[in-house]
């Protein structure tokens, strides 16, 4: 009884922080909808954003291929080539 209330508390703490998160919004470009369509399936964009100070074009390409390639992203090489030019071109270094 006591942990159905010690989560039903927890729950009380953090319902106002969740329903004050703001959805992400990416920049307008071509490929946002591949970006959006397929990334977006397996995990937040926020990691986009999050991350966007730091890759170049080639850690770029190398995280859609390894999105892929580990993870398993069923992304068609025509799409996986719009979603590391979408990202390249938006929020690369």
């Amino acid at each position: 009884m006591r942990s159905i209330a010690v989560a039903a508390f927890a729950l009380l703490i953090a319902a106002p922080a969740l329903a004050q998160e703001e959805a992400i919004e990416l920049k307008k470009a071509p490929g946002l909808d591949k970006v959006e369509g397929n990334c977006a399936v397996c995990h937040s964009l926020d990691y986009i954003q999050m991350n966007s100070p730091f890759p170049n074009a080639a850690l770029w390409d190398a995280e859609v291929t390894k999105m892929i390639k580990t993870y398993g992203a069923p992304i068609g090489a025509a799409d996986a080539a719009a979603i590391a030019d979408y990202l390249k071109h938006n929020y690369g270094s």
